[in-house]
């Protein structure tokens, strides 16, 4: 198997570190009283709210995130839905990014209480990723009265699969020797970008797991999947190049929704412009870019996976510029659609900081 560094890089040690239901916990530690209680934190049901995270208590009702409130209050009607209280968030979420930054300047946030650590050249805890995880953790438990897990792996891909494995409160190690098989047995749906619509193609051609993928050449994936067979051709092998980055800077904002069943026409694409819109203008009001808008854009993906991205200068979220948008790259196809994508482009100078706000906008 190809090592999951880069060419005559060392190999390297890779940790994700995640908060466990991030919002719920910090609501649990300033109200005990909530303990064993199922809670979420999200939007009101009566304005189309959806759940931000819950605890594991609500889990087992089958509540989840990105679920609408009314629908989680249905599974759980004894749930306790609490308003985001974002900046005790925000304040949890320097603490823990201080710690992470004690053992490594290589730290990349994906979110408030979740992200990625290089630690190939890090000496605390004999240099040992696993030492250095669990004492993080701890510090974490100490100093912000949250659980935290980890995954400790040769490259992000693996690292951050492995931090699901034993939550909440654990951590998984995937030693380098141990990749090829960790990774064979994953079913296709951990794979990054692979959705219900593609699982669903996966399945109905025959791959449910990373083994049964690897038996198709890249040539096979491109044609079934474009480019993003490629990508696929790699993952289900363990590959993944990507570094650690810890300056990541937002240059854009977008939301975009993969159809169970293709749109057949421009007019079925226009009519989903208002929710998407809706979306979009939720994230950006989150991150406070009203401001910076730039350039507006729309994305589309046909059912043959070819995709097309049209834009246009603009100060504000327009409406009709969408339309347009949405218009102009319909017709450069003119075919089904399986994906729409709307989003504005961010000014040069005055762009927003991913280290503590990339926390999907979920509250409605």
């Amino acid at each position: 198997m190809r090592s999951s560094s880069t060419p005559d890089a060392p190999q390297r040690k890779i940790i994700h570190c995640d908060c466990d239901c991030f919002y719920a916990a910090v609501e649990m530690r300033d109200d005990p009283t909530l303990r064993g209680l199922p809670v979420a934190v999200g939007g009101r049901p009566d304005s189309r709210g959806v759940i931000a995270t819950c605890n594991y208590e609500a889990r087992r009702f089958g509540v989840r995130s990105a679920m609408a409130t009314a629908r989680a209050l249905q599974l759980c009607p004894d749930l306790i839905v609490l308003p985001p209280a974002m900046e005790k968030y925000r304040i949890a979420s320097k603490q823990i990014l201080a710690i992470y930054r004690d053992y490594t300047e290589l730290v990349e946030p994906l979110s408030l209480d979740e992200a990625y650590l290089d630690v190939t050249h890090t000496s605390q805890c004999q240099g040992s990723a696993t030492l250095i995880a669990q004492e993080i953790r701890q510090r974490i438990a100490d100093t912000v009265g949250i659980t935290a897990s980890a995954g400790i792996a040769p490259n992000k891909f693996i690292a951050k699969i492995a931090s699901d494995w034993n939550k909440p409160d654990g951590q998984y190690v995937v030693r380098p020797q141990e990749v090829d098989a960790f990774v064979a047995q994953l079913p296709v749906e951990k794979l990054f970008g692979v959705g219900k619509v593609t699982a669903a193609k996966l399945h109905k051609l025959g791959a449910r797991t990373c083994a049964d993928l690897r038996t198709w050449s890249r040539e096979e994936l491109h044609r079934h999947f474009g480019k993003f067979g490629e990508r696929m051709h790699e993952l289900c092998r363990g590959i993944d190049y990507r570094q650690v980055n810890a300056a990541r800077e937002r240059k854009s904002i977008s939301v975009e929704e993969t159809y169970v069943r293709d749109i057949s026409d421009l007019a079925g694409c226009v009519a989903q412009l208002p929710d998407l819109l809706e979306k979009l203008h939720a994230r950006v009001q989150r991150v406070r870019a009203e401001t910076q808008l730039h350039k507006l854009f729309v994305k589309i993906r046909f059912a043959d996976f070819r995709s097309t991205t049209a834009e246009c200068v603009a100060d504000h979220l327009d409406a009709e510029a969408l339309r347009k948008l949405m218009e102009t790259a319909w017709l450069r196809g003119e075919r089904p659609v399986r994906l729409l994508g709307v989003g504005i482009r961010l000014r040069e100078n005055e762009r927003t900081s991913d280290a503590t706000d990339n926390q999907p906008g979920l509250f409605g």
